[in-house]
This record gives C-alpha cells, sequence and structure tokens, in this order.
C-alpha cells in the first residue's frame, strides 16, 4: 500500500522533493538570528578554542610524568603534577565557561525563532491556513526549534571542538611519531566513507520523520478541539485508529532514521578503535626496540583515543546536523512562505473620523480550496454610512464571504471592495480593521477571564467600560453568577459556556471596540428569546450612526434593518425593504416563508 505523504506549505507531494534538496548549507538560515548576540558567539568560540587547546595541552605534562616517574628528582615530579593538576582545572573552567555562552545563546537564538515565526503565521491570510493544518505549524515552532536548540546549544559547539581536537590532535600525534600517525591516517579514508554514504540516507530520513511528527501534531490538535463533536458522534475508535495510523508511520520513519545512525555509529567506531589497537602493537614494539620512550608512545596514545572519540562524536554529531538541517528548512519555508494578501509598500492612511461608506464594485471571488466555485460572483454594491444592511440567502450564498472580504480576509479575482471611497489593498490591514467590530458565527473564547475575553475588543478599556458593555450585551448578570465574577477563567474555547452565553461574551466584545462598522455574523442565532430581545435592543443602540451589516435568518433582525440584501449563489439577486421584497414574490418571499414563519406567528 503506498504511504500517504504529510503535507507541508508547499502542498502535498512536496515532502520528497524538499528532502533530496536539504543540505547543512540550510542551517545558514540560522545566521540573521545570530548576528545580535556577535560578543556571545565570539566568547563562546574563544572558550572552546581555550578548552581544545587545554586537552591538547594535558597529554604533554602526561608524558613528561611518565618519562620522569622514576628519576631521583622528586621535586621535578612533583612539578609535572601540580602542573598536570592546574591544566586539568583551566580545562574544568573552560569547560564550564563553554556550556554557560552555548546553551545560553541557543535558548537566546530559538527563543527569538519562535518569535519570529509566530510573528509571522499570526498575520497570514485563512488562505494559508486552508492548505497547512494549526498543529503542524504549532509543531515547527516547538518540535523543530527543539532541534535547533539542541545544536546550537550543544551540538556545534562539541562538533567545532572535536574538530580542533582532531586536527590538532593529529598534528601534535605526526610530531610525536610520524610513524605510527602514517599508519592511523591510512584507516581514515575507510571511517570517511560510511559517514557520506549512510549520512545522505540519514538525511532524507530525518527530514521523513520530522514530517510526520507534524502531520501526528496536527492530527490531534485537530480531533482534540473538536472533542466535544468527536465523543457526540461516537467517532472515538476511529479518531484513535487515525492518530494511531500517523503516529506509527512516524515511528517507522524514526525506526528507520535511527537503526541507520547505529549503523553508521558502529561501523565508524570499529573501525577507528580497530586500528588504534593495532597502532598500539606496533608502538609496543617500538618502545621495547627503545625506538621511542615509553612517555612518548602513551602521549600518542592519548592524542590518539582523543582523535579517535573527536571522529566519533563528529559522526554522532552529523546526524544531528542533519536533522537540525531539516527543521531549519522547515521553519525557514514558514519564515517564506507568500501570503495571498499583502499590505501594500506604500499605503494610503484611512481620513479620520471614518464614515463607514462601504463599496463593492463588480467584485468577484472564489476560496483557494474551492477554485472552480464562485463565493461571489461580479457583486456590486453600495453601503451609506450609519445604514444597517441585513444579507439572507440560502447558505452557500455568499453572504458570510461578504464580511471576510471587507475584513480583507481574502483579496477579490477581481473588482474592488472600497471603504470611504478608498480601496482595501490600498491600506494596512490592521490600520482599516481598528475601525471594524465583528461578531462571529462561532464566536471565539479565550482561555482567559471573563473580563480579559470583553477587553481583547479594546486592550486599553477601564474595567468599568468592560462591565458597560456587558450590560449593554446582556451579559452582566451571568458573568456576575460565576464563581469569580469578572475574574472567573472561562476555559479552553469556552468551554464553561453555554452557545448563547459565548454568544454574548463575543457582542461585548464588539460593543466595547465602539468602531464605526459593524459586522454581525448570526449574532444572535444561538440565544434564546429574552436574551434576544435584550441584546437586540443593544444592537440598535451600537448601530445607530453606525454602518452595521447583519447576516441574520431572524426576522426581527432583519425586518428593523435600513435595507435588505437578497443572495444566491455567490450574487446579489434582490435588494429593498422587507415588505416590498415579501410582495415582490421571489427567493426572500420564499425564504421569509419557510424561515421567519414562527417569527410572524410570535409577532
Amino acid at each position: 500500500m503506498a504511504r500517504p505523504t504529510p503535507a507541508g506549505p508547499g502542498g502535498p507531494g512536496q515532502t520528497e522533493e524538499r528532502a533530496k534538496s536539504k543540505q547543512l548549507g540550510a542551517l545558514k538560515a540560522l545566521l540573521p538570528f545570530l548576528r545580535p548576540y556577535r560578543m556571545l558567539v565570539f566568547g563562546a568560540i574563544a572558550a572552546l578554542v581555550v578548552t581544545a587547546v587545554i586537552s591538547l595541552t594535558l597529554p604533554l605534562a602526561v608524558r613528561r610524568v611518565v618519562d620522569n616517574f622514576y628519576t631521583k628528582d622528586a621535586y621535578t615530579l612533583d612539578l609535572y603534577f601540580a602542573a598536570a593538576l592546574g591544566i586539568a582545572g583551566l580545562l574544568a573552567i573552560g569547560t564550564g565557561l563553554r556550556y554557560a555562552l552555548v546553551t545560553r545563546l541557543g535558548e537566546r537564538v530559538v527563543a527569538d525563532i519562535r518569535k519570529a515565526i509566530f510573528d509571522r503565521v499570526i498575520g497570514m491570510s485563512p488562505a494559508f491556513y486552508e492548505k497547512v493544518m494549526t498543529g503542524e505549524v504549532l509543531s515547527r515552532i516547538t518540535t523543530d526549534t527543539t532541534l535547533i536548540l539542541s545544536v546550537i546549544g550543544s551540538s556545534v559547539s562539541i562538533a567545532l571542538r572535536n574538530l580542533l581536537i582532531f586536527i590538532g590532535g593529529l598534528a601534535l600525534m605526526l610530531l610525536t611519531s610520524a610513524k605510527l600517525t602514517g599508519l592511523v591516517l591510512l584507516i581514515v579514508p575507510a571511517v570517511i566513507v560510511p559517514i557520506l554514504v549512510l549520512g545522505r540516507r540519514l538525511r532524507v530520513l530525518s527530514r521523513e520523520n520530522q514530517d510526520w511528527i507534524a502531520a501526528s501534531s496536527g492530527n490531534a490538535s485537530e480531533a482534540l478541539s473538536a472533542v466535544q463533536t468527536v465523543q457526540a458522534f461516537t467517532h472515538e475508535k476511529a479518531s484513535r485508529k487515525q492518530f494511531s495510523d500517523v503516529t506509527e508511520l512516524s515511528f517507522d520513519a524514526a525506526r528507520r532514521r535511527v537503526t541507520t545512525r547505529a549503523v553508521m555509529t558502529v561501523i565508524v567506531i570499529f573501525l577507528v578503535f580497530a586500528g588504534i589497537v593495532g597502532v598500539l602493537w606496533v608502538g609496543a614494539r617500538d618502545v621495547r626496540a627503545e625506538e621511542m620512550t615509553q612517555g612518548a608512545l602513551v602521549q600518542f596514545v592519548i592524542y590518539a583515543v582523543m582523535v579517535a572519540g573527536g571522529v566519533a562524536a563528529l559522526s554522532e554529531i552529523w546526524g544531528e546536523l542533519q536533522r537540525a538541517a531539516g527543521a531549519t528548512e522547515r521553519l525557514v519555508e514558514l519564515l517564506d512562505t507568500q501570503d495571498a494578501v499583502k499590505d501594500p509598500e506604500h499605503a494610503l492612511v484611512l481620513p479620520q473620523p471614518v464614515a463607514g461608506r462601504l463599496s463593492f464594485e463588480d467584485v468577484t471571488f472564489a476560496y483557494p480550496s474551492r477554485p472552480e466555485t464562485k463565493a461571489l460572483d461580479r457583486v456590486n454594491l453600495s453601503i451609506e454610512p450609519g445604514e444597517t444592511v441585513a444579507f439572507v440567502g440560502p447558505s452557500g450564498a455568499g453572504k458570510t464571504t461578504i464580511i471576510q472580504m471587507l475584513l480583507r480576509f481574502y483579496d477579490p479575482a477581481s473588482g474592488r471592495i472600497l471603504i470611504d471611497g478608498i480601496d482595501l489593498a490600498a491600506l494596512r490591514r490592521d490600520d482599516f480593521r481598528q475601525s471594524v467590530a465583528l461578531v462571529p458565527q462561532d464566536p471565539v473564547i479565550f482561555a482567559a477571564s471573563a473580563r480579559e475575553n470583553i477587553r481583547f475588543g479594546r486592550p486599553d478599556a477601564t474595567d468599568a467600560e468592560i462591565e458597560d458593555a456587558a450590560r449593554a450585551a446582556a451579559a452582566h448578570d451571568f458573568i456576575a453568577a460565576l464563581p469569580k465574577g469578572y475574574d472567573a477563567y472561562l476555559g479552553e474555547r469556552g468551554v464553561m459556556l453555554s452557545g448563547g452565553q459565548k454568544q454574548r461574551i463575543a457582542i461585548a466584545r464588539a460593543i466595547l471596540r465602539d468602531a464605526p462598522v459593524l459586522l454581525l455574523d448570526e449574532a444572535t442565532s444561538a440565544l434564546d428569546a429574552e436574551s434576544e430581545r435584550a441584546v437586540q435592543e443593544a444592537v440598535d443602540r451600537l448601530s445607530q450612526g453606525r454602518t452595521t451589516l447583519i447576516v441574520a435568518h431572524r426576522l426581527a433582525t432583519v425586518k428593523k434593518a435600513d435595507r435588505i440584501v437578497v443572495m444566491d449563489e455567490g450574487r446579489v439577486v434582490a435588494t429593498g425593504a422587507h415588505d416590498r421584497l415579501v410582495s415582490e414574490g421571489g427567493l426572500y418571499a420564499r425564504l421569509a416563508k419557510l424561515q421567519f414563519t414562527e417569527g410572524m406567528a410570535a409577532e
């Protein structure tokens, strides 16, 4: 059976291509994050070089101790022992300093990378999230940055130290015994070949492993964020199996990566130490033939062990660097992802105060995930400042799309959308959105207190203003009844609240924002009759002097609008007041008969 391919920003099926193109050069992308901390980098490198030099000096002291062990001059012997102890002390201090500097550097850089990634993805338009699962983005921010932390805070430092020891040790081995060093060098090609061959395979497997980890996280995030729906439809077993399958594929990729790395380690270490044993045998014969001293042999052995250890460590770290290079590529993909919606380089400034005149000029749009279906088809619409316009129509008619286009979550394929005569595409999004308040169909409640959830509408609002907004949204009474009142924690996604309570919190948030343009997307759909009446009164007060767009099915809401816009299949098919549209027959009259009967009877 064909193995499914996890998706990324490049889209499905891109994983294999990205894996093949990955090189250690991808780690160069970390340089911009390292530059602000040059002094820390230089300090870490200096400590690293000093400890490497000290490490290479230690065998020289050991040689002197061994060669003078039977000397009659006890003072000289004591001096050599004291020197060896002093060198060990300097090595300990230098190693501790190197660890502190490198670890701090790694933590600082990774913190900056995480912030840069979050800063990037939090501003991406919804089109980005149609292709990439939120869980995968979170996996990159957590798992991939952890790999980079391991490399910057440990692996790179250890690799450079072992590289210096390898080069320095090899040079000192040559000075100690050119003959024995020549024998050692004969095994170097045998060590390098498996590192290069198996390292290439390890690189591909490392990227595949990280992709599956991201896919697993995305799957879990999606299921857990909708856990009530999963349980309500008794989908636990299927969800468990789906997560298990993806996790097993991740494990399978990890198993193959670990096996490859283990085989490479076994081959390298065996070849290195087999060579050392052979060299020692030759060296021992030279000592017996008095061609070299015992101290020189001990010095050579120590250098040989240091060089061998350096090679073994480099082979271990090679795999870590491969994984970090893959992680860096994945993070750079996020940082370099081009958003479908962009702010202009030289943005215009929206004149203040904002009047709220809105215009759609021949707007056509299709969602990126459904390019063959037009969500809006040549829509022309003008809304005057302070006008309240209700949008009605069957599901999929394009009502909510109107709201999303006004917030510039998407750009039209053709046509223009204007606010106060200025094209939205000519303005910074965070500029004109300051003038818009939204009550979405599915209100978002954050894992914070009731007070902070309402304050989300205007961060500088006072507690008194928050409570006034809650009263206006008929939310004060139920908030005050919570165990800690406005300071009550509402739980993730507002699990402690009913649907109607969530909606009233969202309405209070919009009231607090006090924006000249108000967008209500089924704002009262989850309210009971009494709460709806209270909220409708609040909305009526709030809409006074504001441009208000309402997507609604309730008769009371629609009838009070200055104008009703009837939509069907992305087109505006009729506009006018309630009574006139009913008298004309057509789609609105049918919707009124079907959807508003209970409302008419109630009146």
